[in-house]
């Protein structure tokens, strides 16, 4: 299996079988995060405690990239705290510009599965989309 039928393969799971698609039980943030260009539209919810990222949903309609990219974010940043999350979400855009090292992937795991997107200029939009309202939630936070 090559390395971009793989990347696919991950991103339909994350799709199809999302871990953290759903309303979270008295989440301490939430916010709605929407791109008009495409229709993608989500709502993240946080429970932020302490700093840390304790737990997270988000839910909403939008493509397979959208999705899947919200749902990877989530397995990344639940459970850390919020400046490895900020650093995380750094990493996750300048992956997306083409401006990160390999050693920098292995920090974002799956996520990493969306490097390509670079090259899709019409579908950046989408794999940022839960990133921007995780950097709009953390920007309230501080």
């Amino acid at each position: 299996m090559d390395l971009k039928q793989m990347y696919r393969e991950i991103v339909n799971e994350h799709n199809l079988h999302p871990t953290h698609k759903y309303d979270l039980d008295t989440p301490t943030v939430v916010l709605r995060g929407v791109n008009p260009s495409c229709g993608d539209d989500i709502t993240l919810q946080l429970k932020v405690e302490d700093g840390v990222i304790t737990d997270g949903s988000y839910n909403g309609v939008g493509c397979a990239i959208s999705q899947a990219s919200a749902d990877m974010m989530l397995d990344l940043v639940i459970g850390k705290e919020t400046a490895e999350a900020e650093r995380l979400m750094d990493i996750f855009n300048r992956m997306i510009t083409g401006e990160v090292s390999e050693e920098e992937l292995e920090d974002i795991d799956e996520a990493a599965a969306l490097q390509d997107i670079a090259h899709m200029p019409a579908r950046v939009k989408c794999a940022k989309l839960g990133w921007r309202t995780l950097g709009e939630i953390l920007g309230q936070q501080e």
